[in-house]
């Protein structure tokens, strides 16, 4: 006979769902179990199982549609089953079909419900909460947390539990305001659907008739007086119970168990905090292997001194540690780092040209030029000099953009990045082009100390019209920088790095150094900024020609 199957309603807060994808076509062999369709809910996409049998005669709802609960989704039958007479009476017969097979269960739900509404009417405001279907083949559910307590003010859309169906843990929010009166299900017990949850209401109002009344109408549980004949089912429902090496007891919550064999972790191993020594969840999401391999070790060796020990079954390892973190205040020097960087990288057009520089001859001049009295110069400082040069030859370098004209700076003031305790600075030589390297390398000593010092003033760090930063002190080759602007490109200097290099056709040791020059692009072109590095080369490589 042809069954009639509707949009579930997968979630506590679903009114329609969405048929993602169908997984299975008219025509196609259904067996109970079977993943028919993926349906998106409210809060996730979700697989939908059938719990029949049969040849899938008919499809109700195309993928890319949405529809309400308890639409036509489907029909399942007999191969060649004619369906015309279902597929006419709409949706009605939906609630026929499906509800055959449970009417004991229905009818004992509606018959028993009623007796409890005629002994107790509800006050006015009081709502009682039951334990949510929230998947398509749950039947029961653990609260894994409550996240409000008794006498709490409830708003609606709050999240008041945590409960774990067959598939997931979810959170169950409140489609009620009120206060919190009673909680029907502990954390970490197991109840079927539909058993009383939770009764929410104005504060104040005695609810302990509506749940004695609500329990004795067999809605969702069974009468006080089972509850005592029915203990020790109910120590299986909501324990786990263990048995040591020692023959003790070891009492679980079902979460608890469950995610225990999901982790691989054995009860008898874990200590637990809750009431009589119960494992909650807790204890296992702490609970460490190696720390208790040891002991257990020991505990099998003391009992069973003559036996040889079982041979452990290998454990993930899982490192104890602490999660530790510490929050800086940002500094106003760090502030503004962010903000000009940000601002220069996301509105400049940013790109980088790169260059190999022999270093050879810079290195024979620089031993030669230090052995002058009272004289020191870095390689830094021939670079701050050769670029000095490089920029009268190529002004249009040394600009800067605006929105409705290019500003061409014939002067060239340098700006050194120079990095502090608090970030980065960038002191500036003026009229660059027009010192010695060793009136360049005095005055960068100085206002680097300086800048270290905290000794700056403000009108020594303005007025750059291009920068140049270093990180070959620290080893690093190659990288890119951020343009300092308003500037328009700025040079990135490695690390000196001795590596065989060809001359003259022959394989020789030589040293070099790689410069990377980042343009904005709204000024520099790539051909014009080719050239500079060009020029910058030759005058690195002939560290002569910057005497002249």
């Amino acid at each position: 006979m042809a069954t009639i199957i509707t949009m579930p309603r997968l979630s506590d807060t679903m009114t329609e769902g969405t048929v993602a994808t169908w997984l299975k076509k008219v025509g196609d062999k259904i067996s109970e179990g079977d993943i028919l369709a993926e349906i998106e809910t409210d809060k996730a996409t979700m697989e939908f199982e059938s719990f029949n049998e049969g040849t899938l005669l008919h499809i109700g709802i195309p993928a890319g549609e949405t529809a309400p609960v308890d639409s036509l989704l489907a029909i399942i039958g007999n191969e060649g089953e004619d369906i015309s007479a279902l597929l006419a009476g709409g949706a009605a017969p939906a609630t026929e079909a499906p509800k055959e097979e449970a009417a004991p269960a229905a009818e004992t739900k509606t018959e028993s419900a009623a007796p409890a509404k005629a002994a107790t009417e509800l006050p006015k405001g009081v709502v009682v909460v039951t334990m949510p279907r929230l998947s398509d083949t749950m039947t029961e559910g653990t609260v894994a947390s409550w996240l409000k307590k008794v006498g709490d003010t409830i708003a609606e859309g709050d999240i008041l539990a945590e409960i774990e169906t067959d598939k997931a843990t979810m959170e169950f929010e409140s489609f009620n305001a009120g206060t919190l009166l009673h909680i029907g299900i502990q954390e970490g017990n197991t109840a079927p659907v539909d058993s009383l949850l939770a009764i929410i209401g104005p504060a104040g109002t005695d609810v302990s008739g509506i749940s004695a009344n609500y329990t004795a109408g067999g809605a969702a549980s069974t009468p006080a007086t089972e509850e005592v004949k029915a203990a020790p089912a109910a120590e299986k429902a909501t324990e786990t119970v263990a048995e040591t090496s020692n023959g003790g007891r070891i009492l679980a919550s079902p979460l608890a168990k469950k995610i225990a064999s999901d982790k691989g972790i054995q009860l008898t191993q874990v200590k637990g905090s809750g009431e009589n020594g119960r494992i909650v969840k807790s204890d296992i999401e702490n609970f460490t292997p190696a720390a208790a391999q040891a002991p257990a070790a020991t505990a099998t060796a003391a009992a069973k001194p003559q036996e040889a020990a079982p041979a452990a079954a290998p454990k993930v390892f899982v490192p104890a540690g602490e999660v530790f973190t510490e929050e800086i205040k940002n500094s106003q020097m760090r502030k503004i780092i962010a903000k000009r960087l940000a601002e220069s990288l996301f509105t400049a057009p940013h790109y980088n040209l790169v260059i190999e520089v022999s270093m050879d001859e810079a290195m024979g001049a620089r031993a030669t030029i230090n052995t002058v009295p009272d004289t020191k110069v870095s390689f830094n400082d021939m670079v701050i000099k050769a670029c000095a040069l490089a920029l009268k030859k190529h002004p249009k370098i040394n600009s800067q953009w605006k929105a409705d004209a290019i500003i061409i700076n014939h002067h060239v003031n340098i700006g050194v990045a120079v990095a502090v305790e608090d970030g980065l600075v960038v002191p500036v030589l003026k009229f660059t082009d027009a010192m010695s390297l060793s009136q360049i390398g005095a005055s960068v000593r100085d206002l680097a100390g300086r800048a270290k010092n905290k000794k700056l003033g403000p009108q020594e760090m303005e007025g750059s019209t291009f920068t140049v930063s270093n990180l070959g002190m620290f080893g690093i080759t190659e990288f890119n920088s951020i343009i300092n602007q308003p500037n328009s490109a700025i040079l990135s200097v490695g690390a000196i790095v001795e590596k065989p290099v060809v001359k003259n056709g022959q394989i020789v040791v030589g040293n070099t150094m790689m410069l990377s020059l980042a343009c904005d692009h709204r000024t520099i072109d790539g051909a014009t900024g080719a050239q500079f590095l060009q020029t910058l080369k030759q005058y690195i490589e002939s560290p002569v020609t910057m005497l002249a």
